[in-house]
């Protein structure tokens, strides 16, 4: 009895292993079955979505040729980097530039209103000269000497004698 038992259960184990490794061989089977790739919209998802569609994934090329676009977008990716340093520093020259010209430009403009300012004192001075009397340069005399220039010194005034009438009176 005991060789009868054991047989059934080394039966049953070897049919529990072999449905063991039926499952796993058939799962991974399915696995790779159903490794499909579905684009949803613009966006690429390894599950089915609603209107999604199925995509090849699959890269048919060859080492040799998978080695030469490896290559080709190193060398692209390159020349891309080195024409953005280019731009940046053209970008950089530019924005030199023009901080350079408002520089000078506000400086001509303060240039331009320290002028105007000066201009319309000036002005003002002019104005407030003209409304304002002259004096006179020359000196006139009663006495028949004639004219003197601007420029002679002016003659002491005589003083007026008193009359000897009026002291009598």
């Amino acid at each position: 009895m005991k060789s009868r038992r054991r047989g059934k259960r080394m039966g049953k184990f070897g049919l529990a292993m072999f449905l063991i490794a039926a499952c796993a061989y058939s799962n991974g089977v399915a696995a790779q079955g159903s490794a499909k790739t579905w684009r949803c919209g613009s966006t690429y998802s390894d599950r089915p979505c609603e209107g999604g569609k199925t995509v090849k994934v699959d890269d048919p090329r060859s080492d040799a040729d998978r080695r030469a676009a490896e290559a080709g977008a190193k060398s692209n990716s390159a020349q891309a980097d080195k024409l953005e340093r280019s731009r940046l520093s053209l970008e950089k020259a530019a924005y030199d530039r023009d901080r350079q010209a408002a520089r000078e430009a506000r400086s001509a403009a303060l240039a331009e209103r320290r002028m105007a300012l000066s201009e319309q004192q000036a002005r003002e001075r002019a104005t407030k000269a003209a409304g304002d009397p002259r004096k006179s340069t020359m000196s006139f005399n009663s006495g028949g000497s004639g004219s003197k220039s601007a420029g002679d010194a002016p003659a002491p005034k005589k003083k007026k004698r008193k009359s000897r009438d009026s002291d009598a009176g």
